[in-house]
């Protein structure tokens, strides 16, 4: 039914892909790969949703990247309805956060995990997957493996314990600061520690 009021499948699909990410920038062939859609069709799309001005195009390292536009004037409302845990129903982010935190439920206790660097285009972060918690190293690297493959590059990351984050961001830690202070998706945040 969704896709008879937005018109086309493949727009459906490309909103829950940007709002879903709205800190994220996709590639026209990583875009085709994660909604499984004809690349036609999907070109056609993003120029229909370009010329409307609900995302955004720029060209890094000679490739054109996508993202959603936050500053377009229905940005806050077409982020409840395609966002996923950004869902305005407190009951649908308990579930979307029990979902996420089942996902990493392999790695053992998991607090934090931020995607930043190239995962957010933000050249200036150290790091490009920030993870926080007491966690199982060789779970932690099969998820970053499955990750690479997903995103069809080489992901570097960072694994900290909750004390120690909680120690290196007080004082204000070079690197854990510019993680802070790059683009960054918040994918867990367990005890709200980017919340004060």
């Amino acid at each position: 039914m969704i896709e008879q009021l937005f018109g086309s499948k493949t727009r459906v699909k490309l909103l829950k892909l940007f709002y879903g990410n709205p800190d994220r920038a996709f590639y026209v062939r990583e875009i085709t790969r994660k909604i499984d859609e004809q690349i036609n069709s999907v070109r056609r799309e993003l120029s229909n949703l370009l010329n409307v001005g609900i995302i955004t195009s720029d060209t890094t390292n000679n490739k054109l990247y996508y993202e959603v536009n936050q500053k377009y004037e229905f940005y806050g409302p077409l982020l409840e309805i395609f966002g996923g845990s950004k869902t305005s129903s407190n009951q649908n982010e308990e579930a979307t956060a029990s979902g996420i935190e089942e996902e990493f439920k392999s790695m053992g206790h998991v607090d934090l995990v931020v995607f930043t660097g190239q995962l957010t285009r933000d050249t200036s972060a150290p790091v490009d997957v920030l993870i926080v918690g007491n966690v199982n190293k060789n779970a932690v690297d099969k998820y970053i493996t499955n990750l690479e493959a997903e995103e069809g590059k080489e992901i570097s990351y960072t694994v900290l314990r909750p004390d120690d984050f909680a120690y290196r961001n007080q004082i204000r830690d070079r690197f854990v600061t510019r993680i802070m202070n790059a683009k960054k998706q918040v994918v867990l945040d367990r005890g709200e520690r980017l919340k004060n």
